[in-house]
């Protein structure tokens, strides 16, 4: 028995397959449409605006190609944080997309993205007499370093490998925390 595939998902499946091949301004609503076997119309039913096929694109791949390990403290955002750089290197045109989606006003969410949740989560373990308002800018902070922009970034501005994209992450992630009072943290 075969198991079926809502149209949302073949259509950024088949966008994702097309990446493979193009980049995501070459990719069409007509190509897209042809590959999944659909209507153009069916398309923009599901996607109005290039934005927003972008967003559920970027969202999609970041779910299905590039999980972010769960972690509860510092130490293990830090190691899935790596795995997931290593993961953009394999695979650059992928994290390229989740960059540029980023960089772009959000169509789509409304709540918290998961790993701001997962960030605030930790910071609430290993920091929890962090006021509310620290927390989120630490949050945000930890959140943007360990973005497909910052990977994008550093990989075409300076041209770094993941190796050395780690590295600067570790040093933006000292940075932030070292300016957290030394009473904000748990006792270890």
């Amino acid at each position: 028995m075969e198991e079926q595939v809502d149209t949302p998902t073949a259509i950024l499946a088949s966008a994702a397959v097309l990446l493979r091949e193009r980049t995501f301004d070459d990719i069409s609503y007509r190509a897209l449409a042809d590959e999944v076997g659909i209507s153009e119309r069916t398309i923009y039913r599901q996607y109005p605006t290039r934005a927003h096929l972008l967003a559920a694109l970027s969202n999609w791949i970041e779910q299905t190609r590039f999980p972010l390990p769960p972690f509860v403290t510092v130490s293990d955002f830090r190691a899935a944080v790596h795995e997931r750089f290593r993961a953009f290197d394999a695979s650059p045109a992928y994290a390229y997309v989740g960059a540029r989606a980023s960089a772009i006003s959000p169509t789509l969410d409304i709540e918290p993205a998961y790993i701001t949740r997962a960030i605030e989560a930790m910071l609430d373990v290993a920091a929890p007499t962090l006021n509310r308002r620290d927390r989120r800018r630490v949050a945000a902070s930890l959140r943007y370093f360990s973005s497909a922009m910052f990977w994008a970034r550093l990989r075409t501005g300076f041209d770094l490998d993941a190796a050395d994209i780690c590295d600067a992450f570790d040093r933006a992630v000292d940075t932030v925390l070292a300016r957290l009072p030394e009473a904000t943290w748990a006792p270890r």
